[in-house]
């Protein structure tokens, strides 16, 4: 037996020199030293008492170091538990308490709280700073350089990832050795990436994007990373001539944009500009083509199945649309009541089959059921449409869907029209409790800059483009829409801010 992630991503950079890890204050971390570092964290979980399948939960700053404990998990055969540093920590509580975390890396602001509660729950606290400092490097000083891997089966659990919890209790959901690295094989061919590619990283590593996809991508290619605490706009123009590929959220796009620096002579060095975690609206597709030459590619996935579809790096890269199902795998499109699939262009549920689908969730069997098809088909939740000749659009997620006096009505067919409209910045569409109709539509439009928006004009504007039953009812103006760290609108809080706009 062996440790298929670590031979494919880790174990060829033992000992080489070429760099990994190019920070912004100036420095490098070669691969060999970065492979060093791990060694030495690995043997700190064994003296920690961590065996094989064991759960390390971190919830840490974005730095070399906490890369390397992902790293260190990875040799030790310990489930890597990345939490979103902005948690609070009753919320991190259940995670520790749910995955049976044997060990715990957090913050020193976190030792008041966190760490009362983990001694409360017999678990281990160590920290680990942004600056790489803590009580749990220091442990690691000592230690010798090299490590001997634990073996592991594809079907070994590699990591454990918690879904955001928007209905309910969050997830943890299992993904396995083959689930990480089949999708990392498949993105690197498909993206074309080498170990000559400079990746611009600045995004979290708590989150499947930025720990699964980037970083993954990149050891198994051999490239270098110039990775970033953050997206910092000053730090990625000045990266950006030293850089070939780039992924990212909407948002860090846009606020490039915004600035008139960012030309096309700044990236005259890139390749590959890719986006992803929430909609990218086809008017930022547009405006940085027109003002980089690139096309930004588009792809969609989710915590329980990393990447599913992909737009083409050669060929159209479809504006609106998430492209096709990447090799390897089965999308289809199907009716949300009967399971049965739909004809091309419908709307319908979106289910997928592959290597890259996770393994269940974490002590709910009830809940794997429901979401995880015998068959093995995963019910993503996400409502899209499939074009005859193979890309996918997604309309919303199952829950966004309104039903307003029997007909369904799509959240993301709104708020194309509605960003299409003259002083619309961008939309945000959701149902709200409607006493004749059950449902009515809301629309929560956020102007461009120094645009007044006038209701009256927008209904006006929408006669004809809608049915009258797609028409909001009621329209509200924000100055920004609530997102959460990923970029992704939080409907959740739209919904609950404004559900109550037909109440009598």
């Amino acid at each position: 037996m062996s440790n298929p992630l670590f031979d494919a991503l880790f174990a060829p950079h033992i000992g080489k020199e070429t760099p990994f890890l190019m920070l912004p204050e100036g420095g490098v971390i070669s691969h060999g030293t970065f492979m060093s570092m791990a060694a030495q964290y690995a043997h700190v979980l064994r003296d920690m008492g961590l065996e094989p399948g064991d759960r390390l939960a971190a919830q840490v700053d974005k730095s070399p170091q906490a890369l390397a404990v992902y790293a260190a998990c990875v040799m030790a055969g310990v489930v890597f538990l990345p939490l979103n540093t902005g948690y609070t920590h009753l919320e991190v509580d259940y995670f520790i308490e749910n995955s049976g975390a044997n060990l715990v890396l957090g913050r020193e602001d976190a030792l008041r709280d966190l760490q009362r509660d983990c001694d409360r729950m017999g678990v281990r606290f160590e920290t680990l700073e942004l600056d790489g400092t803590g009580s749990f490097p220091e442990a690691a000083q000592s230690q010798p350089d090299h490590f001997d891997v634990v073996d592991r089966a594809e079907t070994d659990l590699a990591a454990l990832l918690y879904t955001s919890g928007t209905t309910g209790l969050s997830k943890g959901a299992m993904l396995t050795q083959r689930n990480l690295l089949s999708n990392t094989v498949v993105l690197k061919e498909y993206w074309r990436f080498t170990d000559s590619d400079v990746l611009i990283h600045a995004l979290p590593i708590f989150h499947t994007h930025g720990l699964f996809v980037a970083t993954n991508v990149m050891l198994l290619a051999g490239g270098a990373m110039i990775f970033m605490p953050r997206f910092n706009l000053d730090q990625v123009m000045q990266a950006l001539p030293h850089a070939t590929t780039m992924m990212g959220v909407p948002t860090f796009y846009t606020r490039m944009l915004d600035d008139p620096a960012f030309t096309k002579e700044l990236c005259s060095n890139m390749r590959l500009f890719i986006s992803g975690s929430a909609p990218l609206l086809s008017e930022t597709h547009k405006a940085f083509e027109e003002r980089t030459g690139h096309r930004i590619l588009e792809r969609y996935g989710m915590t329980e199945t990393n990447m599913n579809t992909s737009n083409p790096y050669r060929h159209e890269r479809r504006a609106g649309t998430v492209g096709m199902p990447l090799p390897g795998v089965e999308l289809k499109i199907t009716d949300p009541d009967t399971g049965e699939e739909v004809p091309r262009g419908d709307v319908g549920m979106i289910e997928v089959r592959g290597d890259n689908v996770f393994k269940g969730y974490w002590q709910m069997p009830e809940k794997t059921a429901e979401e995880l098809r015998p068959n093995g088909f995963f019910i993503t939740g996400d409502l899209g449409r499939m074009s005859d000749d193979g890309y996918v659009t997604i309309v919303g997620r199952g829950k966004d869907l309104i039903i307003s006096g029997g007909f369904n009505v799509y959240p993301k067919d709104v708020e194309l029209v509605l960003d299409d409209l003259p002083g619309v910045l961008e939309s945000a569409v959701i149902g709200a409790p409607h006493p004749d109709f059950g449902e009515s539509v809301v629309a929560v439009l956020v102007p461009e800059p120094g645009a007044a928006l006038d209701i009256e004009a927008v209904e006006h504007a929408l006669d004809g483009r809608l049915a009258r039953f797609k028409q909001p009812r009621h329209y509200v103006i924000v100055d920004e829409l609530p997102r959460n760290t990923m970029g992704k609108v939080q409907k959740k809080i739209l919904r609950q801010t404004y559900g109550d706009v037909f109440a009598a």
